[in-house]
């Protein structure tokens, strides 16, 4: 699905990607290749945030949110490995764990001022 918008909410187990526009939207689920029940390790994470960015192929404008530092590293990493995801990303918010539904909700919330005057956020 090739969309405008994408919410990430991400910790070091697994981010959950939901693409959407006005009227559809689209979740994935990525896990990381870890098998550390609590966090995966440093060598571990090059592999997990390739496997997000990949997901988010195509996206113009993306929300990162989560608990934690994860969402944060994974913009660090595009800005160092993947300048066309890295340019998407317009904030990192934290957020608790939210359903799906929810975090759609807050990502439209989010985008719903830029949507409206046609601008996008990375250019305000």
């Amino acid at each position: 699905m090739s969309t405008f918008h994408a919410v990430v909410w991400m910790d070091h187990n697994e981010a959950h990607v939901l693409m959407f526009d006005r009227e559809h939207a689209e979740a994935q689920r990525v896990k990381s290749r870890s098998h550390h029940k609590h966090q995966g390790k440093v060598g571990d994470l090059p592999a997990f945030f390739s496997d997000v960015a990949a997901a988010l192929s195509g996206t113009h404008e993306i929300l990162l949110a989560g608990p934690g530092l994860a969402r944060n590293e994974f913009r660090d990493w595009c800005t160092a490995h993947r300048k066309d995801t890295a340019n998407a990303i317009v904030d990192s918010v934290a957020t608790d764990h939210p359903t799906d539904a929810q975090l759609v909700a807050l990502a439209r919330q989010y985008f719903k001022k830029f949507d409206a005057t046609s601008t996008a956020p990375t250019l305000v």
